[in-house]
């Protein structure tokens, strides 16, 4: 699977600012916080589910994978969504190792790996 997803109870809301207190907690920053729903309605397009798009950042590993590696970029910063599927809330994101495989560079993959534990762990403690 390329993705890591979890279902919670708690509201979109809550849910995002419990990823962001938790990303935060293990440093990463969230760049962007981007209301899908919100900004097609502004555009005068339908779309009733909500869905939001976090863009997060550890600097000191984009860093470090950017100087291994500037292709690795194109997989940068991680992507994170929070969204209503059916009436449940669900947590997730690409997984790094997923998208670090397209590299062909072991120290990258391993790098990746760490991230996307530590991510896995931001989601967990949201949910």
């Amino acid at each position: 699977m390329f993705h890591y997803t979890v279902k919670t109870d708690k509201s979109l809301e809550q849910a995002v600012e419990s990823l962001e207190a938790s990303l935060q907690d293990a440093q990463f920053g969230v760049l962007w916080n981007f209301d899908v729903k919100e900004t097609l309605h502004g555009k005068g397009l339908d779309f009733d589910t909500d869905y939001r798009i976090l863009e997060v950042c550890n600097p000191k590993e984009a860093k470090n994978i950017l100087e291994k590696d500037l292709l690795a970029g194109y997989f940068l910063p991680c992507k994170m969504v929070v969204y209503n599927d059916q009436g449940q809330t669900k947590i997730g994101m690409p997984k790094p190792t997923a998208l670090m495989e397209m590299l062909d560079d072991k120290e990258i993959k391993n790098i990746a790996a760490d991230i996307e534990e530590r991510l896995k762990v931001c989601i967990d403690n949201a949910a």
